[in-house]
Formats: structure tokens, C-alpha cells, sequence
């Protein structure tokens, strides 16, 4: 589970900014929303951020998937660089190292994760874990002009002198120690929880356009979803379906095979595509006692989103995951964006949810949310990113009485557009 999630000079974030999921005092829905776990900690499952286009949002959560990347898909040659850009509105930040930084919980131990990059290299690494008392389990340095990694192990940590080079020789540059543990074959408990916690509890990010309806029909057929739940969840949400029909799709496009093709892949890998198809998807509906099965693409964008929700929302609640989600709200009628919400928080044990949104009326009605897991993005007059949680805010803005919508709708909370008139002048193009 995800305490804080750091992030300092990446992208439209300059300086050092904290998505924190330590609860407050409050014990307000306390039941729904609060994970209890080792030493009293007390984390929250959902982080919603609000903010204006442009202000920062899909960023906080853009840095989170970089992070995952760099652990789990390391660079094979030490010529690769990083696909992120620094802090670029001004002439300082981009001579700076970018530094991201994860606490979580991971098999009832707390780790501390930090990496010190450039778009070449990984600069410093660390990583602590607490058990209960705190202690190192590695810190990493680079040599930049040679192109060389020094690894350092805690005292604490088993380990031997084969163990030490074989995890240097393969932790290039470019690649995170966790990223060089993941190629060698080389026994160690903690660098396993960590990148176990990466790849297993720490989901990719879902866009907007993320397909995912192929990514859960594939889990409904290796029966990795139960298409009980699935249909289930998807009766709870009004989407009259009744059955979820899946067929193999044996024929591939000619326009995908050629830009397979077109991408100089190798063969072993394009025949792995081809001979993987994607799955036909039919939803039955009963009607009047009649049974009509209806293509996907048939269906309308929003019930097509929630039925990859509903797969989702399964996972959440029988497993411990943690989902990021960019604008939650997409093709969702506000009651069943809170649907989904309320569904998750009553249902799921130990999952997280971190979601950018627009959508503001959850925020009139505090019968459904808690101000510490409300997050705000601003933009800094400096065009910096700056992310702060509504539970920040003291009394003077603040009461317990306070209608937070129409606090948030007036800009008193900020995270809103600084509009101009309705007014637009037209420059008139001489011939």
C-alpha cells in the first residue's frame, strides 16, 4: 500500500511535492475509507485530484507510471535515455537531477524508496526498509564519467561478494538496482518484495483511452475475473446485461499485420501478436424475456468504459492493488462516477485508487468523502505545479459547515481555470 509518493523537478513539477495517504485524526467514514496496517499506520484507499487543464493533474500521476517503468522495464543499452522531461520554465531546473521517492507497505514491512536521475542516468539510489527499526538495504552511486554503478548494502542484508558483482555488472547506468536484480538470476528477499510491489500491487496508469476492454475479456476467459462478478457489478450500475459472450477474433486485420511489419519487429515477436488474437465481445441483454446479443462497438463509450471498470472493480475487491486512473470521469454519468466510487470504497479491503477528475459533485456531499482524500493542483505564478489536500486548509477557510462545491466552485481552494470575458477579437488578415 502507498504511504507518500514524492516527486521534485519533473515535468510541470518543480519543487518537491507529497501525495500523502497517511489519514487524519479524522475518524470520519473511517470504516470505508481508512487501511489499517502495521504500526498503527492509518492509510487511505482513494486520492481524487481536482484541477485545471494544464495544471498539473495527469503529471502527479504520469510521474508515478515513470516510476513503475523505470523499476520494472529497464534499458537494455547504457545509450538509452529516460522519456521524461525536467521542470523546462526557467533557466535553473534543467541542469538539476529529478528525484522521485515511494513509501509503501509491502508483506507487513514499510520500505522507503528514493532514485536521483537525469535523462541519462540514474545519479543515487536508496532504498530503507523498517522492520520494525529502520535500516538500509542498498544505496547505489554513478560514476557519470565512467559509466560505472557502485552498489553498497546494509550491514542487515545476506548477501556475498557474487552476489554484489553480478548485481553491478548488470545494473547499467540507465537501469535502477531494482531494474538490474530483475535481470539476473540472484536470490534476494527485499529487492523481491520491492520489485514484487511494483509489478503486482502497483498497476499501469489508465488514460482516457486505454483500451481495456481486451485486457478484461482476457482475464474473464483465463478465469482470472469471474464473469459472475463482472455481470453483477455491471446489473448494480443499470446496464441491463445479462450475459457477456466471448468469441476468439480469428481474423487480423491486414492494416495491423503491415504495421507490425512497418515497425521492423522482429518475426518471433510478430507471430506472437497474430497468434494471440483479441477476444469478440458480445453483451446479451433480456428484453421482454427475449435474449439479444449485441457487438461492443455497438454498445455506447460509456457502458463500454464501465464494463472495463466493473473488471477492475472486481480485482480492487478481491485482491490488494493499487489503480491509477486520469480522468475517472470520461464518459460517466455523475451518479455512476459515485456509484463506482461508494462501490469500491464499501467493497475492497486493501486497494487504492488514485484519480485525476473534474467531476465536483462529490464535493456536495461530505456524507461521501473525506477532506484528506481531496487534492487540489494549482499552477504557481511561475507556471510550477503545486499539489495540496483540502484537509491543509484550516478553519478560517474551512469549517465543518462549509459547502467545500461551492468553496472549490469560486476559486477560494484554487484549482480552477482563470478564465477571461467571453469576448474574442479576431485578427483580420490583410490579402
Amino acid at each position: 500500500m502507498i504511504i507518500n509518493f514524492n516527486i521534485q523537478n519533473f515535468g510541470s513539477i518543480k519543487d518537491k511535492q507529497t501525495l500523502s495517504f497517511e489519514a487524519d485524526k479524522s475518524d470520519h467514514l473511517e470504516d470505508y475509507y481508512i487501511i489499517h496496517t502495521i504500526g498503527g499506520l492509518r492509510l487511505l484507499k482513494l486520492g481524487l485530484i481536482y484541477g485545471a487543464n494544464a495544471s498539473g493533474k495527469t503529471t502527479i500521476l504520469k510521474a508515478l507510471e515513470f516510476f513503475r517503468e523505470i523499476v520494472l522495464n529497464p534499458e537494455d543499452k547504457k545509450t538509452e535515455t529516460f522519456n521524461f522531461k525536467s521542470f523546462l520554465f526557467d533557466n535553473i531546473s534543467s541542469k538539476l537531477n529529478t528525484i522521485l521517492s515511494i513509501e509503501f507497505i509491502q508483506n507487513e514491512t514499510k520500505y522507503f524508496y528514493e532514485v536521483e536521475l537525469n535523462e541519462k542516468a540514474i545519479i543515487s539510489e536508496t532504498l530503507n526498509h523498517y522492520n520494525p527499526t529502520k535500516a538500509n538495504v542498498f544505496k547505489r552511486s554513478t560514476d557519470l564519467e565512467e559509466q560505472f554503478t557502485t552498489i553498497t548494502f546494509g550491514s542487515k542484508i545476506k548477501k556475498d561478494k557474487i552476489f554484489e558483482k553480478t548485481l553491478e555488472s548488470n545494473t547499467l547506468w540507465n537501469n535502477t538496482v531494482l531494474g538490474g536484480f530483475l535481470k539476473t538470476n540472484i536470490e534476494s528477499k527485499e529487492l523481491k518484495d520491492v520489485t514484487d510491489w511494483f509489478s503486482k500491487y502497483l498497476n499501469s496508469l489508465i488514460y482516457t483511452d486505454t483500451q481495456l476492454n481486451n485486457y478484461v475479456s482476457k482475464k474473464l476467459d483465463k478465469a482470472e475475473i469471474s464473469k459472475a462478478d463482472v455481470i453483477n457489478i455491471l446489473s448494480k450500475a443499470d446496464f441491463n446485461i445479462s450475459d457477456i459472450i466471448l468469441k476468439d477474433d480469428d481474423e487480423i486485420p491486414e492494416k495491423m499485420v503491415n504495421v507490425l511489419k512497418a515497425l521492423d519487429m522482429p518475426n518471433d515477436e510478430i507471430d506472437k501478436i497474430l497468434n494471440n488474437p483479441l477476444k469478440k465481445i458480445e453483451f446479451e441483454h433480456t428484453v421482454n424475456n427475449t435474449k439479444y446479443s449485441l457487438p461492443i462497438n455497438l454498445e455506447s463509450q460509456g457502458t463500454q468504459r464501465y464494463y472495463g471498470f466493473s473488471g477492475l472493480l472486481s480485482l480492487l475487491i478481491k485482491k490488494s492493488i493499487a489503480i491509477t486512473i486520469d480522468e475517472l470521469e470520461a464518459s460517466l454519468h455523475p451518479d455512476l462516477f459515485t456509484h463506482f466510487l461508494l462501490s469500491f470504497l464499501v467493497n475492497s479491503k486493501k486497494s487504492q485508487i488514485i484519480a485525476t477528475t473534474h467531476n465536483r459533485e462529490v464535493l456536495n456531499n461530505k456524507d461521501i468523502f473525506r477532506n484528506d482524500s481531496i487534492w487540489f493542483t494549482n499552477k504557481t505564478e511561475d507556471c510550477a505545479t503545486e499539489l495540496y489536500s483540502l484537509s491543509d486548509f484550516d478553519s478560517s477557510v474551512i469549517r465543518d459547515t462549509s459547502n467545500v462545491y461551492n468553496a472549490y466552485k469560486i476559486g477560494k481552494l484554487g484549482g480552477v481555470p482563470n478564465l477571461g470575458d467571453y469576448y474574442i477579437e479576431i485578427t483580420n488578415e490583410k490579402k
